[in-house]
This record gives structure tokens, sequence and C-alpha cells, in this order.
């Protein structure tokens, strides 16, 4: 009976039937023996003379027989059970095996995705990215209780928990079990048999494989696991937070779990703390909405902090709760700490190297949603000796931008645009808390980024900081003397009110390499105290104030890269960017006397400086005059980095050969400004290309070269009111975006008759191939972009504002359907618009953003 009650549980064992017959017969005689026992002691008193004689002897004879046949039966009943070879048999593995999952709020959209994508004949693996908390296991989960229904046409459903530290052999016997093929001898089988087994058992079921957390590629052969293809309709379905593994896994399908959007989020915020808490009081209902907002949607961030708020009662714990979310602290919100920080920081510890988790922690400085410009931020990289590239800054450049590549594909950083990143406040949150508390001594961070603070707080705990932002704040004043020897890098931007830097302020940070003063509109003159910072590499003054640069920054002997773009009127000396013999990186786009005095001389001594520094390599640069244009034209070293050209006022020019500008081998982006005298931009030449002369009214040299423009990605046309068309962008095989606003004559886009002159030597079939962006605004006689239809095979985005003659754009049905481009106009410019056909029209309606 041990051996029998032992076997069953086991919770794969189950009783055979006649075991368990035996067993039911065995407990009727226990009990027919325990109701002898009770009667025995009525017997026992019955006796007397010292159980010599009996007051009742039929009776005491009854119950002597009865004694005697219940031993007679325990003992013939116990021998029937020494004969059982066996007393359990394995119950069969359940195909399907339902999991307890909760009420889920915001996921139903992405659930009915994926189910919609296995449902597809071809797809036979899908992937489930996205960043940890935000509920991938959940909806793994979902599916996996899908498939439990009735009907189902899989045979098989296996759920297994892969995770960090993958071990194939783990993962076998997780799987083994699952399927019912695990016994005495499996542990002794080697990693190859155990595969030949586990796919001889697949290979004959159509499974649905469901694999959590995956943080490497799994390889399905070593497994066993059969590839899912049409042809035997199984499915496998996996989670990660990294996207590069839904490539290592070969996934056809990839889909990213996002956060939620606010009101989702608002509604599982709710439903955690609970009706009661938010109607105890008042004011709490309108302050919860505030700290949900703060969670940015994670669902792991909304319930945690759901739960700890659901005791507090009182306006003012909400209000703290807010203001303590804001500053990032983890202090009063342990349950973060507990349960969020950790989980997330395994996303952090599983980065390839100590390099790129310094690279995300850095990205923390930054405050709250902020935008963060990818290039500024690899400017911002090199500047701090993370990336060196091997001596080449254009090495450097790309692996800053592989580091940025490679946090976004963990889920880590997110994508706004081609050109911006941003970090998710629970990911800002949990760096803050790894670089300010738990490896505080190490990374020696302080950030007090949008608090809004209008003075310095704890001066005299500088010392030790090594890196610190106190960027998007109302300081007004910085009139303290800090003695932060050790302080390296300094983010002072964004404070619009600053208007006043005492000249001791720099006097005794000696080390400091990066310093950020840029976005300080109100702003007018640098300290001569500046000159202090002798360590100095990295100065941002962009989108400042400032009217003039003191002479006294010739002692930055160290400087790398400087910042000045859209510093309008900023006065320069003469002789102070020639004596920044290590300058690499010089922005100065937008940055231009806007007093108009001698622009053409400005141009000319500007490039004469520029063309002593040895190590330049990036370069924006505002250029006033033809005669400027051909000094800098002159240099072939110059010509030779990455440029940002904007061509501005030209006043006393008519023509552009825009040809002169091929040799720029590296020109990323090319901006016409202010030209108001410019008619025409001409394609002529006579060197190193191929030419066809042309009949016409007007006698050209057309030239077209295919090495013309290959890096040239962006183009900007602004305010130049005498072009009539913009054909010569027929020479820009990989543009991506173009942008012409204000040039109140312009008719076309490109020219049908200037196309004709170059048809042979410029391939037409190709025309805007590579362009995403088309933005089109303030062109009153705009008529046509292009007379007939065109491939656009990668456009995401055309926008039209007030170009009122605009009525066709070059675009067939197939484009609707395939790329999905986005329409973004007013609503009365698209009632006007003509299509190919009404097919056409009903195909882009989806896809069109009207407003008024």
């Amino acid at each position: 009976m041990t051996r029998a009650t032992k076997a069953e549980d086991h919770p794969r064992l189950k009783r055979l039937e006649q075991v368990r017959l035996w067993l039911s017969e065995a407990q009727t005689l226990i009990d027919g023996a325990n109701s002898l026992i009770l009667q025995g002691r009525k017997e026992i008193n019955k006796l007397c003379m010292g159980g010599c004689c009996s007051l009742s002897p039929k009776s005491n004879l009854k119950f002597g027989k009865q004694i005697a046949k219940m031993l007679r039966d325990v003992v013939e009943h116990k021998s029937k059970g020494l004969f059982f070879d066996k007393v359990a048999e394995e119950v069969p593995t359940p195909p399907f095996t339902e999991r307890p999952s909760e009420h889920t709020v915001g996921l139903e959209s992405t659930f009915n995705e994926a189910l919609s994508i296995l449902e597809t004949e071809n797809v036979g693996i899908v992937c489930l990215y996205g960043m940890g908390g935000v509920g991938k296991t959940t909806l793994l989960n979902k599916i996996n209780n899908k498939f439990c229904e009735s009907p189902n046409r899989f045979d098989l459903v296996v759920w297994i928990v892969v995770s960090k530290g993958l071990s194939t052999g783990k993962v076998q016997d997780d799987i083994a079990k699952k399927v019912g093929i695990s016994d005495p001898t499996w542990q002794d089988k080697t990693p190859e048999e155990k595969a030949l087994i586990i796919f001889s058992v697949l290979k004959e079921k159509k499974f649905v494989m469901l694999l959590d957390d995956l943080w490497e590629r799994v390889d399905l052969s070593k497994v066993g696991i059969p590839h899912p293809t049409q042809e035997n309709g199984s499915k496998l379905v996996f989670t990660t937070r990294s996207e590069e593994v839904c490539g290592q896994m070969e996934a056809h399908k990839k889909i990213k779990v996002p956060c939620l959007p606010e009101k989702k989020a608002w509604e599982l915020f709710q439903e955690k703390v609970g009706e009661e808490t938010l109607d105890c009081n008042l004011g709490i209902r309108e302050l919860a909405h505030e700290v949900a907002k703060e969670c940015k949607g994670l669902p792991l961030a909304l319930v945690t902090i759901a739960r700890a708020m659901a005791c507090k009662n009182t306006v003012e714990e909400w209000e703290y709760a807010i203001e303590v979310l804001r500053r990032s602290s983890s202090s009063v919100l342990p349950d973060m700490v507990k349960r969020v920080y950790p989980l997330l920081k395994f996303s952090y510890d599983s980065l390839p190297n100590d390099m790129i988790r310094t690279c995300l922690l850095y990205c923390s400085l930054f405050s709250e949603d902020y935008q963060i410009n990818k290039d500024r931020l690899i400017d911002l990289w090199i500047g701090e000796g993370f990336l060196d590239g091997h001596g080449h800054t254009s090495l450097a450049r790309k692996q800053g931008h592989h580091i940025i590549g490679s946090l976004l594909h963990a889920c880590l950083l997110e994508e706004v645009s081609e050109f911006h990143i941003k970090m998710h406040d629970v990911i800002r949150d949990m760096c803050l808390w790894i670089a300010c508390e738990l490896e505080k001594e190490k990374w020696r961070f302080s950030v007090q980024a949008g608090y809004q603070l209008t003075k310095l707080l704890e001066v005299g705990n500088w010392g030790s900081m090594r890196r610190m932002s106190l960027m998007d704040n109302r300081i007004e004043n910085l009139v303290e003397t800090p003695n932060c020897p050790n302080l390296q890098t300094l983010f002072l931007n964004q404070n619009n009110q600053l208007k006043v830097i005492n000249d001791d302020f720099f006097r005794f940070m000696c080390g400091l390499k990066v310093l950020n003063l840029s976005d300080n509109g109100s702003i007018e003159e640098l300290p001569v105290g500046i000159s202090k910072l002798v360590s100095l590499e990295f100065l941002d003054l962009s989108f400042t104030g400032i009217r003039q640069l003191p002479i006294e920054l010739k002692a930055l002997e160290k400087l790398k890269f400087l910042n000045l773009e859209f510093s309008h009127g900023i006065r320069i000396p003469r002789q102070l960017i020639s004596s920044f013999l290590k300058l690499q990186v010089l922005r100065m786009e937008g940055c231009y006397d806007s007093l108009g005095q001698e622009v053409e001389d400005n141009s000319e001594w500007l490039v004469e400086e520029l063309m002593v520094l040895d190590h330049l390599n990036m370069l924006s640069i505002p250029i006033t005059s033809a005669f400027g244009l051909d000094r800098f034209l002159n240099s072939e070293r110059l010509c030779s980095c990455n440029l940002v050209i904007e061509l501005r006022l030209f006043k006393d020019s008519k023509v552009l050969n825009i040809l002169s500008l091929a040799n720029m081998k590296c020109l990323n982006s090319l901006k016409l400004f202010y030209c108001e005298n410019l008619e025409e931009v001409k394609m002529e030449g006579t060197w190193e290309a191929r030419m066809i002369e042309v009949e016409s009214h007007i006698q050209t040299s057309v030239i077209a070269s295919e090495h013309c423009f290959q890096s040239l990605r962006r183009v900007n046309i602004l305010e130049c009111s005498k072009l009539m068309d913009i054909t010569w962008l027929i020479l820009i095989p990989n543009l991506r975006h173009l942008y012409v606003q204000t040039c109140r004559n312009m008719e076309e886009i490109i020219n049908e008759r200037k196309l004709s002159q170059v048809a042979e030597v410029v391939e037409t079939s190709s025309l805007f191939a590579k362009l995403e962006y088309l933005y089109l605004s303030y062109l009153p006689e705009l008529k046509s972009i292009y007379w007939d239809t065109l491939p656009f095979s990668c456009l995401k985005e055309i926008k039209v504002i007030e170009c009122p003659k605009l009525n066709r754009l070059p675009l067939g049905s197939n484009k609707a359907k395939k790329n999905k481009i986005k329409i973004r106009g007013k609503e009365e410019w698209w009632k006007e618009l003509q299509w190919e056909d009404e097919c056409t029209r009903i195909d882009f309606v989806p896809f069109s953003f009207r407003f008024w």
C-alpha cells in the first residue's frame, strides 16, 4: 500500500486500475477492523471471573467468529498485493497546458497582430521583441492559452523558458519532459542523441514551440527542433529584448511590443491602484493621472508603482510621489529598486562590453524626454574619449553609430527619427540608479537636469564629481566659484534664463574636458575666465546669444570640437579659429554675421584660417559669396572633409554651376538660403566626366557624371525667389531629404526640357529612388514635381503646405499599398488633388493626414 501511495505522489504517475480496486478493498477491511476494535470493548465488559466466564456467551462467540474471519480476509488480501509487479503507470503528457495568466490591458492589438501572422502559412518563425517589463511574456502566455482552446489545428504546444546563459542540454531536457520522452535513461544520453530523439518525435507532429526570454541564438538543429516551414505547418514564437536576436533566429516576422498608449496605461494603473484609493480624496484621481504618465506606458513600472501607491490616501503623499518620480529618486520608491530596476539592469549587464555600457549611462545626463541628436551625441562620446577609432575620427563616428544601433536593438534607446533618439524615462531612471547609487563611487555622476533650479545647489559637494548635468533648468546667474578639480563633464545647456557667468566660475575646473552651453539664448557674453579650462576638448556654444568670442579662447589648445551652429550674429576674432590646431570638428551652420558687414571678406579669411587646421575632418560652414566659395573649392583638403555647406545670400550671383561642388567627396548636406538674385543652377563643366553638347535656345555644355554627389543626402532650399526649377537634383543619386520653402517663382521641381538634355548620361528611371522625405511649403507657383509617376521605392512622407497650384502628385496606386506613403496637407488642397484613377485616391486615403 505504501508503494502505491508513494507512486501516486509523483505528478507523472497514475495508479493501475487493479491496484485502485485492491486499495479500495483494503480500506474496506481497515474500516471493518476498526469497527471490530470498537465493538471489542463492549464484549470485554461482558466477561467475568477474570475472563473465564461470560455474561453473554452467544454474543462473545459470535464476535470471536467475526474476528477470525477478519484475520483470514486480511491475510488473503495482503497476499494478493504481494504479486503486483508495478503499482502505477506513467500518465500521457497532455498536448496543451494552459498557463496561469492575469487580466491584461492594452495588449489586444499586438496579440491580434501576432495571431493573424501565425495564421499566415508562409510564416513559421515569429519574434516578439521589446524592452524589459513591456509585457512580452504576458503576450506569449496569451498566445499559449489561445492555442489550448478547442478546436485546435496543432498537435502539440510546448512552452520553454530559455533565459540568460543558454544551455542546449537544459532546453532539450525541458522539451523532453513536455513531450513525454524523458525516462530514467534520458540523462545518460549525449546532446546529439537527445536531439535525434526530440527530432523524431516532433517531425511527426504539427507543433507550436514557444521560447520565452531569448538572449542569443538557439541552434534549432542542435536542440532537435524541426525548422518550421510551410510544408510541416509548425510554428516557433519567441520573445527577446534584442532585435538582433530576431535576425539571428531568422525570424520571418518580428513584432515590436510597444509601451502602452496613455489611455491604456491609465486603465492599467487605475485597475491596480483601486477605485477606493482614487476616490478617497477629491484631488487624488487627477494626481494619479500624473503619476501614471511618469511611467511612460511601461506595464511593469505602472503595476509596481500602482501597488505601492494603493495605500496612499492623502494628496500630499501623491504630490510627493510625483516629485520623486520626476527627479528619478529610488530612495522612497523601494519597490522600483526591488522589482523593476534589477530586471532592466539585466539588459544593461548583457551589453557586449564596458564601452557600450558607458555610452548608455552617458545618455542619462540628458533631461527626461530629451530628443538627443545622434551626431551631437557621437561628438560628445568622442570628446569624452569613449571612442577613438584607432586615431581616425571617421572610424570613430562609424563606431558611434554602431553603438547607437546596438542600444536601439537592445531596446535601451528609442528611435525618434533618422537623426534623433531618446531614452525611455524608466530606462533613464535605471541608469541613474546605477550611476548615482548602485555604483556611485565608480561613476560619480550628479544629475539635476530638468529640476527647474534657479541657482546652484550644494556647490561644496562638487569636489568628487566627475560628470555633472544641470541642463534644462532656470538658472540666471553663475556667480559661484566651485572647487571641482575632478570634474570632466559639465552640461549647462537649455538654461534659457542664464545671462551671467562669473569670471571665476571656471577657475578651479582644470580637468574639465566637455562643456555644453548650447541653447542658452539669453547669454550674450562668455567670461574671460573660460581660458582657465586648459584641458577642454569639447565646447558647444550652439543656439546661444553670444555676440563675440573672447580672444582668450586661444588658451584652449586641446580643443577638438567646437560647435557654433545657429548662434546668429556671433563675431569671431581673426586668428582665433586657426589657433585651435587640434580641432577635428567645427560646426558653423547658421552662424553668420547678422550685421551684414564685410560678409565677402569673412568667407575669405575664414577659409584661410581653416586651411591650417591639419586635423579638421568634419565641417559645417556658411559661405556668403561666390568669391568665398571659389576660395574654399581651391582647398583640396577642406573639400575632403565631411561637409555641410550652406550657400547664403550670394548677392551678386545670378548663376551657380552646381558641378563646381562635385569634387566634394564627402558632402552630406547642401543648403541654398536667401539667394534672392540666383536665377539658375546649371549643370556645366568640362573636366573628368562625360559630356554632351545640346542644341537649344541657350547654348550650354551639359555634364553629368555617375560619380557626382554620391555622399549627398540632404538638400534645403529657402527663399531663392528667382529659381523656377531645381532640375539639377537629378545629379544626386542618394538624395533622402528634400526641403523646398518660400521660393515664390518656382514652377516645377524637375523641368522636362532640361532633363531631356542629360537623359543619355543620367539614369532617369532611378530619379528620387532613395528619397524618403519631401517637404514643399509656400511655393505659390509650383505646378509640378514631375510630369509622370515615379517609382519612389523609399519614400515615407510628402508634406505640402501652401502650394495651391500643385494639384497632382507623381504617385501610382501600387506605392500606397507597398510603401504606405504618408501625405500631409490641408483639407482643401487634398480635395483638389487629381489622381491617376479613383482606386489610387482610395488607396492613399488611409495614409493621408489632413489639417486645417
